[in-house]
C-alpha cells in the first residue's frame, strides 16, 4: 500500500514554501552538509527555533525536497506522454519533459541526484521515515513509467525485443546523470543538452 503524505494547509501566514525554497537554494549551490539549518532560516527571515514548525531535522526538510522532485517528475512525464500515441514521439517527448525545468528545478534535481542513497535505509524518525518511503515509492513509479514505454513501444514494434526493465534503467540514468554536472551558468546550454540525450535516447531504445 502506497505511503500517504498529507501536505500541510499552506495559510497565508505559512512559512513552508519559503523554507523549502530557500533550502533548495543551499542545498543545491552549497551542499546539504555545509548548508547550516540556521542559515535557511536567515533567508526566510525567521528564527531557527520557527523551522521545527514545518519540519523537524534538516534531513526531513531534505527528504520532502526529494520527495516532491520525484512527484514533479512522475507528473512531467505522464502530462508530456499521455497523449502521444507514436512509441518515437512519446519517447522524445518523455526526454524533452526531463529537461523543461527552471534553474530551482535544477537544484532540486541536483539534490535529488546528490542523496538517492538516504532513501535506502530507514530512519528512526517517523515523519523522516514516511517522507523516505514515500520518495522511494516515487522511485519505482519513475522506474515504472519508462519501463511501461518502452514496453509499450517493443509490443507495437517500434523499438527491438529487449529487457525493458534494465533498458529503461539505463536510458533513465543517462538522463539524470546531467544533474550531476550541468549548471545554468554555464557554456553549455540546457537545449543544447536535451537536444543531445534526446538523440542518445532514441539510438538507445530504437536501434
Amino acid at each position: 500500500m502506497a505511503t500517504k503524505i498529507v501536505e500541510p494547509e499552506a495559510g497565508p501566514r505559512s512559512k513552508r514554501a519559503a523554507i523549502l525554497a530557500a533550502a533548495v537554494d543551499c542545498f543545491g549551490e552549497t551542499g546539504f552538509e555545509a548548508t547550516k539549518w540556521s542559515t535557511v532560516a536567515e533567508r526566510v527571515g525567521i528564527g531557527q527555533t520557527a523551522l521545527y514548525h514545518y519540519f523537524e531535522s534538516k534531513t526531513h526538510c531534505l527528504l520532502t525536497i526529494m520527495r516532491l522532485e520525484l512527484q514533479r517528475s512522475h507528473d512531467k512525464f505522464t502530462e508530456a506522454t499521455s497523449d502521444v500515441a507514436e512509441p518515437v514521439e512519446a519517447l522524445r517527448a518523455a526526454v524533452r519533459a526531463a529537461y523543461d525545468v527552471s534553474d530551482q528545478e535544477v537544484l532540486q534535481m541536483r539534490i535529488l541526484q546528490n542523496h538517492m542513497d538516504l532513501l535506502s535505509g530507514p530512519r528512526k524518525s517517523k515523519r523522516e521515515e514516511a517522507e523516505r518511503v514515500a520518495a522511494r515509492q516515487l522511485v519505482q513509479l519513475v522506474e515504472r513509467d519508462w519501463t511501461n514505454l518502452l514496453v509499450r513501444g517493443m509490443s507495437q514494434g517500434a523499438f527491438p525485443l529487449r529487457d525493458a526493465q534494465l533498458l529503461g534503467a539505463g536510458v533513465l540514468g543517462l538522463i539524470v546523470s546531467v544533474w550531476r554536472w550541468y549548471r545554468p551558468s554555464g557554456p553549455t546550454p540546457l537545449s543544447e543538452v536535451s537536444e543531445l540525450i534526446e538523440g542518445a535516447c532514441v539510438r538507445m531504445v530504437a536501434t
